[in-house]
Parts: structure tokens; C-alpha cells; sequence
């Protein structure tokens, strides 16, 4: 498989374990509070990690630990707590839909923080991927005005540590690989999220709270899979793409968990779909390769 098949695998991979985590919050959103299900995603996200990948941390150089620190507490620690919160308010195809954000933003990190150069045709593919998203949230809002829109900034804090995630990986910690940099991230969140569990009252509950037991599975699912196997496979992708490549996965996520939504009973309409469309030819463009002219 080349480097090029490679990339587009692990984005069509992503899109469907990512956009497949929403519909898993939502479910497991019956048994456990925003708080309680943010923290045991990264607990049993990093208890994985730590099987496969904590000999790797070996690996590490000081010097590292300071990007390791910022893109642990950006990624791997806010957001599970963040896109749950969201949730209590939203849709999961919803939210999903405003997490297309994060290419933008991680665009935007990337000019300003980190001197990155992207071409004009990159820069007209995010916005095209971004005005399909403004029209499926449009459609969203008008479709199903009874939903609290403005729980979407949790979604766009979400976003920003994303990109800011993604361009330390690009910049600074591309020489770690994808496993040792997953470990790593979550071993940063480990700690304080665990601190948080014990303080949610999840251990008081967990005994007698039959609808803890029942979504249980939802939770192990988004942790083990919609999480730390996730992480491995996306940390992966910017290792072998570009910053705006891999933040393009969030373009059709959406795709994915409106899908899930509606087998779940959502809402969808025309308006939505046609803005599925335009998003996905805006993840075309950021991707398209330039041909290259031949001298003969």
C-alpha cells in the first residue's frame, strides 16, 4: 500500500470509528452524567494505552514532555468532557456536524503559532468543507429549533484543542511514533481525570445504579475503541499527511454519526444532506494533488 493509500485509509477508518463515538456518548449519556462519562473514557482509554504502549514511553526525551504536557491537556483531556457536556443539549449528528470546525481552526493555528504555508486551493477546499457545515447547522437549527445551540461552543473549545494537538504533533513530536505519542497524552490526562471520576460520584452510584450497568458497554466501546484506538490510527495520520490533511477527517465524521442519528430516530432533511455534499468536496480539494507537468 503506498503512502497516498495509506492516508485514505486511515481517514475513511477514522471517519467511521470517530463518527460512530457519537452515537456511543449519546447512548451511554443515559447511564452516567457528562462528567462522570468524560472521565471514564480517558481512564479506560489510558488503562488500554498503557498495556500496549508504556514501554514506549521509554523512549521520550525530556525536552518533550513540555509539548507532550499542552497536547495531553488539549486533546486528550478536555474534549471527552466537553463533547459530552454538548451532548446533553444536542444531537449527536448535530454534534458532530460542528466539529467540521476543526480543520479551519487547526489551519488558522497552524499560520499563526506555527509558520505553516498551505496553498491557495487548500485554503478554498477548508472554507467550501466549512460553508457545507454553517449549511447543515442552518438546516439543523431550523429543522429542530427545540435544541440549546448554544452548547456548540463546548464543541468549538473541542475544536481548538484539536488544532492545537495536531499542529504540536506536525511541529514539534513527529519523531515519536504514533503509539509512544498516544501513551503519552493520555498518560497526562490519567491522573486528572481520574480525580475527577472519584470526585462525580460515580463510585457511590456504580453498585446500585442499574443504568450504569446497562450502557456500560457503550462506554468500554467509546473508550477502547472510539478512544485510545482512535488516537493510535489519527496520530498515525498526521505522521504520514499534513496538519490540514488529518484534521480533514472531521469533515466526514459527520457523515457517519448523521447516519447513526437517524437510525436512531433524529431528524434529517434535504438541506443536510446537500450540506454532506458540499463538505465532501471540500475534503477533496484540501487533498487533491497538484499535477505535475512533464518536461519531455
Amino acid at each position: 500500500m503506498s503512502e497516498y493509500q495509506k492516508k485514505w485509509f486511515y481517514l475513511i477508518l477514522l471517519s467511521l470509528i470517530w463518527g460512530s463515538s457519537f452515537i456511543l456518548i449519546k447512548k451511554a449519556l443515559v447511564g452516567y452524567s457528562a462528567i462522570q462519562l468524560g472521565g471514564l473514557r480517558i481512564v479506560f482509554a489510558s488503562l488500554t494505552l498503557f498495556v500496549f504502549g508504556f514501554k514506549s514511553l521509554t523512549k521520550i526525551k525530556a525536552e518533550d514532555w513540555k509539548w507532550l504536557v499542552i497536547a495531553g491537556m488539549t486533546s486528550s483531556f478536555f474534549p471527552p468532557f466537553l463533547f459530552a457536556i454538548a451532548q446533553t443539549e444536542l444531537d449527536s449528528g448535530i454534534t458532530a456536524i460542528f466539529n467540521s470546525i476543526v480543520p479551519l481552526i487547526t489551519t488558522l493555528v497552524g499560520i499563526a503559532l506555527f509558520g505553516s504555508i498551505i496553498t491557495k486551493r487548500q485554503v478554498l477546499g477548508v472554507f467550501i468543507g466549512l460553508f457545507g457545515t454553517i449549511a447543515l447547522i442552518l438546516a439543523g437549527m431550523e429543522f429542530t429549533p427545540e435544541q440549546n445551540y448554544w452548547y456548540a461552543i463546548f464543541i468549538l473549545l473541542s475544536a481548538l484543542g484539536y488544532a492545537f494537538n495536531i499542529n504540536i504533533i506536525k511541529m514539534k513530536l513527529s519523531h515519536l511514533s504514533p503509539l509512544t505519542l498516544t501513551t503519552a497524552s493520555f498518560g497526562v490526562a490519567f491522573v486528572p481525570a481520574l480525580v475527577v471520576v472519584w470526585y462525580s460520584g460515580f463510585f457511590n452510584e456504580i453498585v446500585e445504579n442499574t443504568k450504569m450497568h446497562d450502557t456500560f458497554w457503550y462506554l468500554l466501546a467509546l473508550a477502547v475503541v472510539g478512544t485510545s484506538l482512535a488516537n493510535i490510527y489519527f496520530n498515525r495520520l498526521i505522521h504520514l499527511s499534513t496538519p490540514v490533511f488529518a484534521a480533514s477527517v472531521t469533515y466526514t465524521i459527520p457523515l457517519v454519526a448523521v447516519l447513526w442519528g437517524v437510525w436512531d430516530g433524529e431528524a434529517i432533511n434535504i438541506y443536510q444532506l446537500l450540506g454532506g455534499m458540499i463538505i465532501l468536496f471540500g475534503v477533496w480539494l484540501v487533498n487533491k494533488k497538484k499535477k505535475v507537468k512533464s518536461k519531455l
